[in-house]
């Protein structure tokens, strides 16, 4: 793999004060996508593990749902919004090309004290967010950050598109982000990119490569497109190896952690990472078959539900690892 960066402990350790997250209440089931699309439920589940996701409504922005994702976390972390020196939004999915997304969250919360933009790293936004809010305050530039991973995939999925329509859902999950005692917070973060790949999971349409035409519309270049056997082989490895040298950065392996939180795409994915590490599956934390695959929301909308039900208590080490479209990757261990 190319371009990898590693970042390891810096002295001032960052910790994750609260965690928030927010799904749809309309959910779509398999049985609905039967209706929709050539396809059965056991397709479905055999070759992806998911049986349902959320679908938000129609006036409902990813700013909408990320901003409550963050007022739950916020609450969570006992954190006013006056507070938050930072807000980032993992998306690919904005509400608008400019403004940044951050900005409406910014706006909708009330922390207009917060310095606020975007970062568009697909299914590992979030990661790549919280590792840039850690940079912040481990250098003493700021005290608090609110990392927000969120997407309104329903947008963007092609819903003629049997293959990739079934895979996706909408949601938003945040965390609060402060300077923290040494025995606690992220311990180590390792990402990389391989731009080689960008032909395997792409969204065409829109940009400058691509302005929106008629030929764009009637081509569907404007929803995802994905060659899902590469992207599974890549993503499979690259998530592997990434763990591996996250735990190995701070001196552990698997047998240290508590607990697994992987980005929630295909229930095939995830048992080969986890084969790969030899993990067992119990230290695996899996919701992918109420959401699907929510992008950069996937994570921290797992990390939520793990940490509110009690799968993750005070103390336990935590491997968190993604994968998105660029390609992109990384994995973070933390010490809850």
């Amino acid at each position: 793999m190319k371009s990898a960066h590693k970042t390891s402990r810096l002295p001032r350790r960052v910790v994750i004060t609260g965690t928030g997250a927010y799904v749809p209440d309309r959910v779509l089931t398999n049985a609905d996508l039967e209706r929709m699309v050539d396809t059965t439920d056991e397709w479905i589940v055999t070759r992806s593990g998911i049986r349902e996701r959320r679908i938000a409504r129609d006036n409902e922005a990813t700013s909408d749902m990320a901003a409550e994702a963050a007022r739950r976390a916020l609450a969570a972390a006992g954190v006013a919004p006056e507070a938050v020196e930072l807000i980032i939004v993992g998306t690919v999915t904005p509400d608008m090309p400019f403004p940044n997304t951050a900005c409406f969250v910014q706006n909708l919360i009330g922390a207009h004290k917060a310095v606020c933009f975007d970062i568009e790293a697909a299914c590992s936004g979030f990661l790549y967010g919280v590792e840039t809010a850690r940079q912040f305050i481990a250098s003493g530039s700021i005290h608090t950050a609110l990392v927000i991973g969120a997407e309104k995939l329903s947008c963007i999925t092609d819903w003629q598109d049997r293959a990739t329509c079934v895979l996706f859902g909408d949601g938003a999950g945040a965390v609060v982000l402060s300077a923290g005692p040494e025995e606690r917070g992220i311990l180590s973060t390792v990402m990389g990119s391989d731009g080689r790949l960008t032909d395997l999971l792409q969204l065409p349409g829109g940009g400058s490569r691509y302005p929106t035409s008629a030929n764009t519309l009637e081509k569907r270049l404007h929803y995802m497109k994905m060659t899902g056997r590469e992207v599974f082989k890549h993503a499979v490895r690259a998530m592997s190896d990434a763990a591996a040298a996250a735990l190995n950065q701070c001196g552990m392996t698997v047998a240290d952690v508590a607990c697994i939180v992987p980005h929630q795409a295909n229930m095939r994915i995830i048992e080969a990472i986890r084969e790969r590490l030899e993990a067992p599956p119990e230290k695996v934390y899996v919701n992918l078959e109420k959401y699907g695959n929510m992008s950069a929301a996937s994570i921290p909308v797992a990390l939520d539900e793990a940490a509110r039900s009690g799968r993750i208590r005070k103390g336990d080490v935590v491997l968190l690892v993604g994968f998105g479209g660029g390609f992109t990757w990384g994995a973070m261990v933390l010490r809850w």
